[in-house]
């Protein structure tokens, strides 16, 4: 029976007060810094735009204050939504503050507190104690909860709780697909609802799965295609394996074989799949967070007998591509450098454990299974457009380093999970912190997310594949392997980042520089840089000579960090360039660039390095870095590329090896940083370099598809620089006028055009097809923004007199 609050009055202040910190606060918002934290037993108000959380099995919802997606200051919960029926009606009503806990205020993040509380109730007769604000007054009220118990040891297996939350859960899907509910739902979440029935094992779910298993096996998209293809096509693979279901083997291969085919020539997908006729993605190129279930999916149809040579050329091209990031960081947004400033981003490392897990690859399952069990703090919150992906892999990942780190991942992290829980068993995307409803990071609103979370606990069955049905390749982590893990994981959040790793000891810093972890490593070498100890510099020094592979990794890294006070280790890093490991190679060369202008005595050996071909890379990612290195115009991190600023001096042999090779690596932004080198060549370094340049502009980069147009771009502006005659076609084909982004293009390509005055007549008749071609796939006519640019050029080209000198190459 739930108990009556009684009220007990406090001082309250005016309500002009209220008026005067709405006031303050929207002014704050406006300019994107940081307002006031609300009081609400003062009258203060929620901020309209920013969305509530679930509170749990409670029936509740809740604002707290948050900032720059951070709770960690709220300390009370205004509660906005309390549903009739459930644990908390009767007992909270809106309007109403939770001020605490079992008689305290809270003195930590309200949001983690109150979902620790929650686990502590269940686990105690569920009885949630709580300290409530209403009307000037303040209580201590109860609210009953269904009593589960609390999370075993080894959670989610052998423990009844999760075997409670699973269950309730998969009755709270089944639920809304009887009531078809789940036919109105995104492609992703059907997909993950179903899976989680079919993990269940209960055979009083075949029906509906049958009918999902239908629609998966019939399931078409144009947009978003490579969102959806991978979450529906693992749905009826493990669908297929688990019950024998036969007729759905002509969707799963179709599926699968439109997957491969949508797959780019470089092993990556996008939003949607690559260009059938070039292999090139659309937009702005590789996604990682789709192209990891698609890649699942097919190993899955593989397993369940699918042969094709299609399917099995993607796995491995797919394979190649994500796995180049393992030891070096997560898994990145899309074709990027690895990502070291966290464990899991988006969810995509632990995607990652559970795919080399399948594939059977048992270094790298382990390397990224060890990441997600590390990952258990404030860094889920963290994620572009949204942590609804975040939520999904976890458990499956870390579940591949055994029960003892599964359950200590839930005794860190389990408040996530509790308090997302509806009362009802089902689960409502939760979003980011202080994130407004209309924002990029906010785009899943209302999104069910049942599936996603559910999946987490479905790994106690160890009923499907990407669950764990197979013994897992990774090591099992023993208690004390665990606890250092979540150790690693601990003190970071998006405000502080890793600035308590700033409170360590010297030695305690160089010990995290040698860890295997490469989130560890850079930490730690960020902070023993800001030491700024001319002493430490000898000490990191002799570990890059001595140290295994992850010391001198991590020594490198430091050095780096270090920039030009570490100029002493020139000759120690030059030397390391020679060194077998390609990933050490570069981390020397980028502490070698970030030491800046005296390190110019190495760019002899790492122009040969640049120009080297490595048939053991056939991505070649060593010479990809190595470009930024050597030629970025644009500071990246802590570098800056040696010879953007001038190539004086530089032997021109090795210069154009090294710019050749780098204009035919198949990233388009490692051939976009040679450009600011382009600036500093006269006609006569142009002239060898002709063929590779004009190559670079006519064959677009299969991958990096967002900076392909750099270098096309710096290419025509370069041969129009020196009236080259062959650049003036070249300005119609870099235009890409059919493509994302023209519009930037097209007016670059007419200015570069333009210089060629009265000579560029001859390019009328093409300009005026593109012009054309435009007007006619636009509602604007010859009124589109971009046609009327390029008629506009035509006209001044037209009244053109002058006729420049023009130079002409043989190619």
């Amino acid at each position: 029976m739930m108990q009556v609050p009684r009220f007990f009055p406090i001082i309250m202040l005016v309500g002009c007060l209220g008026l005067s910190f709405a006031s303050t606060a929207e002014s704050a918002r406006a300019k994107n810094k940081k307002p006031p934290i609300p009081d609400f037993t003062q009258g203060d108000k929620p901020y309209q735009d920013e969305h509530d959380w679930t509170l749990g099995p409670t029936g509740a919802r809740g604002w707290l204050y948050a900032w720059d997606r951070t709770s960690t200051e709220s300390r009370q919960i205004y509660i906005t939504k309390v549903e009739n029926g459930s644990p908390a009606s009767g007992v909270l009503k809106v309007g109403d503050v939770i001020l605490g806990v079992e008689g305290k205020k809270f003195q930590s993040d309200a949001r983690i507190a109150f979902g620790k509380q929650i686990n502590k109730a269940e686990a105690d007769k569920g009885r949630l104690q709580l300290l409530v604000w209403r009307g000037g007054k303040t209580a201590e009220v109860t609210i009953k909860l269904p009593p589960l118990g609390g999370y075993s040891p080894t959670a989610p297996y052998d423990c009844p709780k999760s075997e409670r939350i699973f269950s309730q859960g998969c009755e709270a899907i089944a639920r809304k697909v009887t009531s078809g509910g789940n036919q109105v739902v995104n492609p992703i979440t059907r997909s993950l609802n179903a899976m989680v029935l079919l993990a269940s094992g209960e055979r009083k779910y075949l029906p509906l799965l049958r009918k999902e298993a239908q629609w998966a096996a019939k399931f078409k998209a144009n947009q978003f295609a490579s969102w959806y293809y991978g979450y529906a096509n693992m749905f009826l693979t493990e669908y297929a394996i688990a019950t024998g279901d036969r007729s759905v083997l002509p969707g799963v291969k179709r599926l699968s074989i439109e997957i491969a085919n949508g797959q780019s020539e470089v092993g990556t997908w996008g939003h949607k799949f690559a260009n059938p006729e070039t292999g090139v993605l659309y937009g702005y190129g590789a996604m990682n967070a789709p192209a990891l279930p698609l890649t699942m999916s097919l190993v899955l149809a593989r397993e369940l007998g699918l042969k094709d040579s299609r399917t099995d050329r993607a796995i491995k091209k797919s394979e190649t591509y994500l796995g180049f990031y393992a030891d070096k960081g997560g898994i990145p947004y899309g074709d990027h450098h690895p990502s070291v400033d966290q464990y899991d981003p988006n969810g995509k490392t632990s995607a990652a454990a559970v795919l080399f897990d399948l594939l059977g690859d048992e270094k790298k399952a382990d390397l990224f299974a060890r990441m997600a069990t590390a990952a258990h703090g404030l860094e889920r919150d963290v994620a572009h457009t949204g942590n609804f992906f975040t939520q999904i892999w976890p458990i499956p990942a870390v579940s591949r380093c055994g029960p003892n780190a599964t359950g200590g991942w839930i005794q860190e992290a389990g408040w996530r999970l509790d308090l997302a829980r509806r009362w009802d068993g089902g689960y409502l995307y939760q979003g980011l912190p202080g994130t407004h409803e209309t924002t990029k990071d906010h785009k899943y609103p209302n999104w069910d997310a049942s599936g996603a979370y559910l999946l987490n606990y479905a790994v106690a069955k160890k009923s499907l594949r990407i669950t764990g049905k197979k013994t897992s390749v990774a090591q099992e982590l023993s208690p004390e392997e665990v606890a250092s893990l979540l150790d690693d994981g601990r003190g970071w959040s998006l405000t502080e980042k890793s600035k308590s790793y700033n409170k360590k000891s010297d030695y305690e810093l160089l010990a995290g520089m040698e860890s295997w972890s490469p989130i560890v490593r850079h930490r730690s070498a960020k902070a023993l840089a800001n030491r700024k100890n001319g002493k430490l510099l000898q000490t990191v020094m002799n570990k890059l000579k001595r140290g295994d592979i992850h010391a001198k990794l991590g020594a490198c890294e430091t050095i780096e960090f270090m920039g030009r006070s570490a100029a002493p280790a020139i000759p120690l890093l030059t030397k390391t360039l020679k060194n077998k490991h390609a990933w050490l190679r570069v981390q020397a060369a980028e502490a070698l660039s970030s030491i800046g202008d005296p390190a110019l005595v190495a760019a002899p050996q790492l122009l040969k390095l640049a120009a080297e071909t490595d048939d053991s890379d056939p991505r070649q990612m060593t010479q990809r870095y190595l470009s930024f290195l050597l030629f970025d115009g644009q500071r990246t991190g802590n570098f800056r590329g040696l010879l953007a600023k001038s190539v004086s001096n530089i032997d021109r042999e090795l210069l154009y090896e090294a710019m050749a090779a780098v204009l035919l690596n198949d990233d388009g932004r490692a051939r976009g940083s040679v450009r600011a080198v382009y600036k500093h060549l006269q006609f006569e370094d142009v002239e060898p370099l002709m063929p590779i340049i004009v190559r670079s502009i006519e064959e677009p980069s299969p991958s990096g598809v967002m900076f392909s147009g750099q270098i096309r771009l710096a290419g025509i502006e370069l041969l129009a620089k020196h009236r080259i005659a062959e650049g003036m076609p070249l300005c119609i084909v870099a235009m890409d006028h059919n493509k994302w982004g023209k519009g930037a293009r097209i007016i670059k390509c007419l200015k570069a055009l333009e210089k060629y005055g009265a000579a560029a007549k001859s390019q009328i008749p093409a300009l005026k097809q593109v012009a054309n071609e435009l007007a006619a796939g636009s509602s604007k006519g010859t009124n589109d923004g971009n046609a009327k640019k390029i008629i506009e050029a035509i006209a001044r080209i037209e009244r053109a007199t002058n006729t420049p000198q023009l130079r002409s190459v043989t190619l």
